[in-house]
């Protein structure tokens, strides 16, 4: 590595800009192992174009929206607009992890190609659910004013390593939201453009993930308390959005996005492959944060199998009804 300690778990060996500095050659692995496997797609080849019509306003013969308009489900519609305005932060995230990673070098060069890949996502998805008239266009432009005068800030905007775990599981959370979306949708047009853009927060994700390893061997207490914290304390990206937990409610009994999908498909698989229970050689606050996080994975699955259950119940209420 670059920069080289008498302790690398040593707290007082490390800061933001040593780590930086020591992650750069990683980081410029990752970008050119990115740059091999991901694919230039075209946004504007996954919108059904002749199914637009104009909407009321300066055209004359312009027809209002309507919900029968669209073949998205209801589960789908709301998910679906989650996803977008989320998508639609993107100046707020790329002037998060701007500040954080610089301009400069191999994180700079990743930071704009990330930027230039996750814009594709919000203009593919808009153009398809006006097109499809998935959804009203008045409201949706609404909502995505409220949100973006908002702006964000991000929980781990403090750290560097916070940072680095925290996107390590939100690209793969945004990547199952978006796929369970399609999937639920109803439309296999939307679930191919779905598919699509959680093709790119796959490998968003791995670039990611690959980096927290490296920091592991970097400075592994620093690193375990860094994930002990972002997934004691994980929020999705999109928690400022208008109705933010209504919406989310109603994708976790839509099977869209909710407790166990969080546990199994997104926690779960990136603390696997960093092997996170299996590493040694910690100090005591390494050693307290492993532990910390084992019993809250623990609590998790507990609380995620009561979720179970309760969605299960759910479903026979409305099979008995729908049945009688």
């Amino acid at each position: 590595m670059t920069i080289t300690s008498p302790h690398l778990g040593s707290p007082a060996g490390w800061t933001d800009a040593r780590l930086l500095y020591a992650l750069e050659e990683v980081v410029e692995k990752e970008l050119n192992r990115h740059l091999t496997v991901a694919k230039d797609w075209m946004p504007h080849e996954y919108v059904p174009w002749t199914d637009g019509r104009n909407f009321p306003g300066i055209f004359e013969d312009g027809e209002a929206w309507g919900k029968e308009q669209s073949k998205v489900t209801e589960i789908g519609r709301i998910a679906l607009i989650v996803n977008l305005l989320t998508e639609d932060n993107l100046p707020s995230y790329h002037h998060e992890i701007a500040s954080l990673f610089g301009r400069d070098g191999a994180w700079g060069t990743w930071v704009h190609r990330w930027t230039a890949e996750e814009g594709r996502h919000g203009i593919v998805m808009r153009d398809y659910l006006l097109t499809s008239r998935a959804v009203d266009p008045d409201k949706l432009e609404q909502f995505r004013m409220s949100h973006m005068s908002e702006g964000f800030e991000s929980d781990n905007r403090h750290s560097m390593l916070h940072s680095i775990a925290y996107v390590a599981f939100q690209e793969l959370a945004t990547r199952i939201s978006h796929r369970n979306t399609g999937h639920q949708s109803g439309d296999p047009v939307c679930d191919r453009m779905l598919s699509r853009i959680a093709t790119d927060e796959n490998l968003h994700m791995v670039f990611y993930r690959n980096l927290l390893k490296a920091a592991f061997e970097l400075a592994p207490d620093l690193t375990m308390q860094a994930v002990r914290d972002v997934v004691v304390n994980f929020r999705m990206p999109g928690h400022g959005i208008p109705g933010f937990e209504r919406a989310a409610a109603q994708m976790a009994i839509g099977e869209v996005y909710n407790m166990r999908i969080h546990h199994d498909d997104v926690l779960q698989p990136v603390l696997r492959f960093l092997k996170i229970m299996e590493i040694d050689g910690l100090g005591p606050e390494g050693l307290r944060a492993q532990e910390e996080l084992g019993l809250f994975m623990g609590g998790l699955d507990s609380e995620a199998l009561k979720f179970d259950e309760k969605l299960a119940a759910r479903k026979a209420r409305m099979a008995a009804r729908a049945g009688g």
